[in-house]
């Protein structure tokens, strides 16, 4: 894979994970702030990791892989943050987009009690998850989004 070829899978991402929080959600207007791709092995990992090198740099190390600061259009928006996941046997998806929106709180009451959506709770923020079987990508909501808690 090329650097050109690896940016579109990124927007794919972005693209596939819109669709999906635009047929559970009515937010089809929400900025995308963060993209995961997950790696199914040790090859693509090494492989991703490299273009990811190539596209911007290395933001945070963390412990499921590294979050690149990047700057890419994409249909949702300005990406700035990119994270190769390492490969993990809960993520057989290809990734996950991470959207901002407006007001986390009546989102949150409004559609986590709805099928595919869960909360996952963290030390400094929580998420909500969206998974449809029929999507090869997750999609999800933070508070505060990751760009705000890193001051993007």
């Amino acid at each position: 894979m090329n650097l050109e070829e690896f940016k579109n899978l990124v927007k794919d991402i972005v693209k596939e994970s819109a669709r999906l929080k635009d047929k559970h959600t009515d937010k089809s207007n929400a900025p995308v702030n963060y993209v995961a791709i997950f790696c199914q092995n040790d090859e693509e990992y090494k492989d991703f990791f490299n273009l990811a090198n190539e596209l911007g740099k290395i933001y945070k190390d963390t412990a499921t892989g590294p979050l690149f600061l990047i700057d890419l259009d994409t249909e949702s928006g300005k990406l700035k943050l990119l994270k190769v996941r390492k490969p993990d046997k809960t993520r057989e998806e290809r990734g996950d987009a991470d959207f901002t929106v407006d007001d986390y709180n009546v989102f949150k009451e409004r559609y986590l009690s709805k099928s595919g959506f869960s909360l996952i709770e963290r030390e400094n923020f929580e998420m909500i998850e969206l998974i449809d079987p029929e999507f090869n990508v997750r999609a999800y909501f933070s508070n505060p989004p990751l760009d705000k808690q890193f001051g993007l």
